[in-house]
C-alpha cells in the first residue's frame, strides 16, 4: 500500500502532532468495556466490527444528525467503502481512531499511524460533474457542490453550509483513479468551513477542491496527485502539508479568483506554508514529462498560488508555472504567483517566469493565516500544534 512507501521517505522532514483535545478518545482501548472512554458526552461510534457501535458506516452516523448543534463521531478503526456527504450546518468532528502503540511513534507520519480509510472508486464520466466522483463533500447542497465550467463555474448560491467541519488522523482516498483516468476527486468542500488535520488525501487529478465560498485549513497532512491536484474557487491554506507528486500534468495547483481579486489583498487562493513537495514513492515514470512538475497553472485569469518555506525536490519545474492550455496561452498579469524562501533543488526561482512575485520578508508577512481568512478562524483548532 502507498501509505507505508511514505514512512522513511518523509518521517525525516516533519514532526507528526496529535490532538491534545481528542487524543484520549481517538486511542483504542483494550479490554475496556466501554470504547468512548476519553470522549465528550455524546459522542457517536462508528465501527464494521464492534457490536458496540452506535454505525456501521459513517455517513449513517452523519445522517442521523439534527441540522444544528455540535457532533463528535469516533470512527473505528478499518476500510469504510463509501461517500460521506455533509450537508448540515452545525459542526461536525470526525475522529479517526489510533493505535496507542503506534500514536506516538515520532518516526511516523499521518499515512502510516492513520488506521481509518475511507474510500470510492468514482470518477468522472460524459455528464458528470467533477463532485459527483468525490469520496467526501461538505456543501450545503447538490448545486452548491456543483462547480461547472468556464472561467465563473456552477451559479453562485444563495447559502451556506457547515460553518465547522473538522477530521483527525482519517485517510480519504479515490481508488478509481490512475494516471490515465480522467478527474477523481478526493473532496468537494463548498460554501463551508472546513479543517483536517494529520490525515491523507490520495488520488491522481483533481485530488482536493475547496469550491466557491468555501474557506479550508489542512496541517500536518499528505496530499497525493497528479493533474491540478489542488484545485478551487475559494480560499484554501495548507500547513506543514506533504505534496506528493505521482506525476506530472498540469500543475500542482490550479486555482480561480473573483473580480474582487487584487493580490496581495486578496480572500481567494491557495497559500501553501512550511511544507514540502516530493516525487511520490508510487509515481509513474512514464507519465511524467521530463520529471518536472509546474507548481500550478492559473484556472482563469484572478488565480492566486502563494508558497511560503516550501521544501521542493528536483521534481519541480524550474520555471515554476505554466499557461493553462493551448487556448489560453498565455499566464495574464491578473494572476498572482508568488514564493518566498523556497527550498531544496526544486527551489532554486532563477529561472521561474518573469511574471511570478518572488516575495521579500516584509511582503511575505502580508500572508498569514488571519491576513489571508481576514480574521482569527475560529473554526481552526489551533491547539493542535505542530
Amino acid at each position: 500500500m502507498w501509505s507505508f512507501l511514505l514512512l522513511f521517505h518523509f518521517a525525516a522532514y516533519a514532526v507528526w502532532a496529535l490532538s491534545p483535545t481528542h487524543i484520549s478518545c481517538q486511542l483504542k482501548k483494550p479490554g475496556e468495556d466501554d470504547p468512548l472512554t476519553g470522549c465528550a458526552p455524546g459522542t457517536l461510534f462508528v465501527s464494521l466490527e464492534d457490536p458496540r457501535a452506535d454505525f456501521s458506516s459513517v455517513q449513517a452516523a452523519i445522517l442521523s444528525l439534527p441540522e444544528d448543534g455540535a457532533a463528535i463521531i469516533l470512527v473505528g478503526a478499518g476500510e469504510y467503502h463509501e461517500t460521506v456527504n455533509v450537508t448540515r450546518s452545525g459542526p461536525v468532528t470526525l475522529l479517526g481512531q489510533l493505535d496507542p502503540k503506534t500514536a506516538f511513534d515520532p518516526a511516523g507520519n499521518a499515512s502510516t499511524r492513520n488506521l481509518v480509510h475511507i474510500w470510492n472508486n468514482q470518477f468522472v464520466q460524459t455528464g458528470m460533474d467533477d463532485p459527483q466522483s468525490a469520496v467526501l463533500l461538505v456543501a450545503p447542497s447538490f448545486n452548491a457542490s456543483l462547480i461547472g465550467a468556464g472561467p465563473t463555474g456552477a451559479p453562485l448560491q444563495p447559502l451556506f453550509g457547515n460553518l465547522d467541519f473538522k477530521a483527525y488522523n482519517i485517510d480519504f482516498e479515490n481508488r478509481a483513479a490512475n494516471f490515465s483516468i480522467s478527474q477523481a476527486l478526493v473532496t468537494d468542500i463548498s460554501y463551508a468551513n472546513a479543517s483536517f488535520y494529520g490525515c491523507t488525501f490520495a488520488s491522481y487529478q483533481d485530488t482536493w477542491y475547496t469550491g466557491r465560498n468555501a474557506s479550508t485549513y489542512v496541517v500536518n497532512s499528505i496530499i497525493f496527485g497528479q493533474t491540478d491536484y489542488l484545485f478551487g474557487f475559494g480560499t484554501a491554506w495548507f500547513e506543514n502539508v506533504t505534496l506528493a507528486n505521482r506525476a506530472c500534468g498540469g500543475g500542482i495547483t490550479a486555482w480561480k479568483g473573483t473580480n474582487l481579486t487584487d493580490a496581495p489583498g486578496n480572500r481567494y487562493g491557495a497559500y501553501i506554508s512550511n511544507s514540502r513537495i516530493f516525487r511520490s514513492p508510487d509515481a509513474n515514470a512514464t507519465a511524467v514529462t521530463d520529471g518536472k512538475c509546474f507548481l500550478g497553472r492559473p484556472w482563469n485569469d484572478l488565480a492566486t498560488t502563494v508558497y511560503l518555506r516550501t521544501f521542493m525536490d528536483d521534481s519541480v519545474n524550474p520555471v515554476g508555472w505554466t499557461p493553462f492550455d493551448s487556448a489560453r496561452p498565455v499566464i495574464m498579469n491578473t494572476t498572482f504567483y508568488a514564493e518566498y524562501d523556497s527550498s531544496g533543488p526544486g527551489g532554486n526561482t532563477s529561472a521561474r517566469i518573469p511574471l511570478e512575485h518572488i516575495l521579500t520578508k516584509q511582503e511575505a508577512s502580508n500572508f498569514t493565516i488571519d491576513k489571508v481568512f481576514l480574521e482569527h478562524p475560529k473554526w481552526i483548532d489551533f491547539d493542535y500544534v505542530v
